[in-house]
């Protein structure tokens, strides 16, 4: 069983560009008796309505996107270098007709909250959806951007109010 810890927001550590754009992470919806994840790297994080927030992204036809519209919380696990090769996998491999998940060789982690994590994650932020939005393309300033959605399948952003943080001793 994983040691983790509980950390203030405050006092987190690294570089947080680094982590989404470079080490990526595991973006997972559900809970223990159902669930799916999938590699992100768009987001962010912050501070929105006096709450310590995170940002992130699902496109319709993703199987996460399933799980994230009907529950409430999500968790973003992220992970070292030694783990690029499951994280693609999650990322290239659809979950809705195989067992992707176990595949991949990662564990899961059922957190106090009955949210899904990974064993094998350095920190897991666990959310509370408080906002979801549609990006629309005509919202698009750079024109630039529409070129990113060749089928304008357009991603929802989610808004979550982070509750917790573990992060592994």
């Amino acid at each position: 069983m994983p040691a983790f810890q509980t950390i203030d927001p405050y006092t987190l550590e690294g570089n947080i560009f680094k982590m989404l754009d470079k080490d990526w992470m595991l973006l997972t919806a559900g809970n223990s008796e159902a669930y799916n994840t999938m590699t992100a790297s768009w987001g962010g994080f912050g501070i929105l309505w006096n709450r310590t927030i995170c940002f992130t992204f699902i496109r319709p036809q993703r199987y996460t996107f399933e799980f994230a519209e009907r529950n409430d919380q999500f968790t973003l696990s992220f992970f070292n270098g030694n783990y690029r090769k499951a994280l693609n996998h999650l990322g290239t491999v659809s979950g809705r007709n195989r067992d992707k998940i176990s595949e991949s060789g990662l564990v899961p982690y059922i957190l106090p909250s009955g949210s899904v994590g990974f064993e094998e994650a350095g920190l897991i932020f666990d959310c509370r959806k408080i906002y979801f939005n549609d990006l629309q393309s005509e919202h698009f300033l750079d024109p630039r951007i529409e070129s990113l959605y060749k089928n304008q399948d357009y991603h929802r952003m989610y808004i979550g109010e982070i509750k917790t943080i573990l992060k592994s001793e």
